[in-house]
């Protein structure tokens, strides 16, 4: 499991004295001068100490952190293990450009969740570098939290932090990142603007969205999966699709034939290569990217290593996790019982690289956030 954390070190520095915000040099220099503390770090440090409190399980964790006061000293600090720190220290004086930075390093180290802790502006940030390519938990450190991407409490985002990591379900829906008008705002004058959408992890219940009689229907949701699969496809890309009846859906919506056990390749709605061997899905990743789709194998759980050989361990290193999309319905997910997905390439080097948490489309624009081990 590899998490991103981030501190906006001057998130809320004006809020107790009456600054309406922190966005600034000036705004912090006389926060400051007016005896105002920072508090983003006391927020973080709150929310990693719920989530060591509140694991259960013993899940190995790498951490992506800045360096100094935006990361690094509050997991020092509660001596908490395998921390990878950017190596490049902040300035004193922070600014959005640092935030930038470390989040753009931390997007390359392949994240499976962001934690940050600062406000609206923070979230801002996030948003410009990571948009909608990584699971965020907000903690709530700002004076604006307009954003509906933040727990509701420093301690509550520890808690549903841990959550993932033990492999709790948790849905995974976009919310809007919003900020206001700091300058009107000081003026009575509330003006927020929705900046985009980023995707957060949801605790609740695996079945939500019923189709008949509050029974999922396999015909239906399979439907309304490749329904969104083929509203989501670039015809500029190249997509490999898995075995399976769920793949097949995809095929029989796109007219297009597929080989049922096989893999193929598609692009621009026509059929490429049919039943591609391993050979043939590297000579296609020679000069081009890809994006794989894949489903999962019932009561057993394994999405990568049963039924699709052809994604060898040098098919998926040319591939990368980012181009993966997992597909099943919540019915499919709930006969593993609890049980992890299961990758095995017969590389248990890439297996444990890919392990974490995927994302699974499980309806339309309906997705799940679920455990991916490598045994």
């Amino acid at each position: 499991m590899r998490i991103g954390f981030l501190i906006n070190p001057w998130a809320g520095i004006g809020g107790t004295v009456a600054l309406k915000g922190s966005d600034g040099e000036h705004i912090r220099s006389t926060a400051l001068a007016r005896g105002a503390q920072p508090r983003a770090q006391i927020k973080a440090q709150t929310m990693v100490q719920a989530f060591l409190n509140a694991r259960l399980g013993d899940a190995s964790i790498d951490w992506y952190s800045a360096a100094g006061s935006m990361g690094a000293d509050v997991l020092a600090e509660l001596k908490v293990p395998n921390v990878n720190v950017m190596p490049i220290a902040p300035p004193a004086q922070t600014e959005a450009a640092d935030s930038h930075a470390a989040l753009a390093w931390m997007l390359n180290q392949a994240l499976d969740v962001l934690v940050f802790a600062g406000g609206d502006g923070t979230a801002r940030d996030v948003f410009s570098v990571l948009g909608d390519k990584v699971p965020v938990i907000g903690i709530p450190a700002g004076v604006k939290i307009h954003s509906a991407v933040f727990a509701v409490t420093a301690h509550a985002a520890g808690e549903v932090l841990a959550g993932l990591v033990d492999g709790r379900i948790t849905e995974v829906r976009r919310e809007e990142v919003r900020d206001i008008d700091e300058a009107a705002f000081r003026k009575n004058q509330v003006r927020s603007t929705h900046f985009g959408d980023m995707l957060i992890p949801v605790a609740g219940e695996f079945m939500q969205q019923v189709k008949v009689g509050g029974i999922e229907s396999d015909e239906l949701v399979l439907s309304d999966i490749a329904d969104w699969l083929e509203s989501q496809l670039d015809p500029e890309r190249l997509y490999l699709v898995g075995s399976g009846k769920t793949t097949a859906t995809l095929m029989d919506h796109l007219n297009i034939a597929n080989s049922l056990l096989g893999i193929d390749a598609i692009k621009a709605g026509q059929l490429i290569q049919g039943d591609c061997t391993e050979a043939d899905l590297l000579a296609l990743l020679a000069d081009q990217d890809a994006t794989a789709i894949v489903s999962i194998i019932g009561g057993q759980g394994h999405i990568l290593g049963r039924g699709n050989p052809q994604f060898s361990p040098a098919v998926l290193a040319c591939l990368g996790k980012e181009n993966l999309w997992v597909i099943g319905s919540k019915g499919k997910l709930r006969s593993l019982a609890g049980r992890p997905l299961l990758i095995d390439s017969s590389d248990p080097g890439l297996d444990r690289q890919w392990a974490g948490l995927v994302t699974v489309i499980t309806g339309f624009d309906d997705r799940v956030i679920y455990p991916l081990v490598a045994r």
